[in-house]
């Protein structure tokens, strides 16, 4: 198994959790942006720049994923090519991506912009990360490490 991060949307916070549990569990992590960026020296974590674009490195992911690695993203479609693909998907909050929960989360994606496009005016985006979510983001990285070991 090999974590991929979609690592252009990827709170700071979530990466430095990602960078110790892969140093801990030995479990490869590819870091996938559209920009340079620093990552700590290590056998187990890499990067992968892609070129500027809509979707590039969601593209990139896709394509390289194996059945069971585990994608780090908050963006909805990814997690749902992930999942059609046989990996898993895990969002910086913890919440876990599953073929139960995805086609809703689809649906109210959509619906959100849906009602941005048609001019309804949306409050601001998610809250900034809590503490229970750094929490609960690594409680559920190490369920899911310690499951595929």
């Amino acid at each position: 198994m090999k974590i991929w991060v979609d690592a252009d949307a990827c709170p700071v916070v979530i990466k430095e959790i990602l960078f110790r549990a892969a140093e801990r569990t030995q479990t490869e992590t590819i870091l996938v942006a559209n920009h340079a960026m620093r990552i700590p020296p290590s056998k187990y974590i890499s990067r992968l720049q892609v070129s500027s674009g809509f979707d590039v490195a969601d593209d990139e992911i896709v394509k390289r994923i194996a059945a069971n690695d585990l994608v780090i993203t908050g963006d909805i479609p990814l997690a749902s090519e992930v999942i059609d693909n046989g990996g898993q998907a895990l969002n910086p909050r913890g919440e876990l991506y599953t073929g139960e929960n995805i086609r809703s989360l689809l649906n109210v994606r959509d619906f959100m912009d849906t009602m941005r496009s048609s001019g309804v005016e949306m409050n601001g985006g998610p809250p900034p990360l809590s503490q229970s979510d750094r929490q609960n983001f690594a409680n559920n990285l190490d369920r899911i490490l310690a499951r595929n070991k």
